[in-house]
């Protein structure tokens, strides 16, 4: 399980740091600070997200 809980975060974390990094960019927050923050909410939003797809796929097996 801990095997496809990684596999998982590294697609789900780079989607979510990617979106909130976009998101960030839209409101106009352009500097490093803001990026590097929306990055790493983004990034530790994943591990919960992570932790249900990873739990969904096993209930289904």
């Amino acid at each position: 399980m801990l095997r496809l809980a990684f596999i998982l975060h590294l697609f789900i974390g780079s989607t979510l740091a990617g979106s909130a990094v976009v998101a960030a960019l839209v409101m106009g927050q352009d500097t490093l600070r803001p990026i590097l923050i929306a990055a790493a909410l983004g990034f530790a939003a994943a591990f919960p997200v992570t932790w249900m797809v990873t739990k969904k796929l096993y209930e289904t097996r």
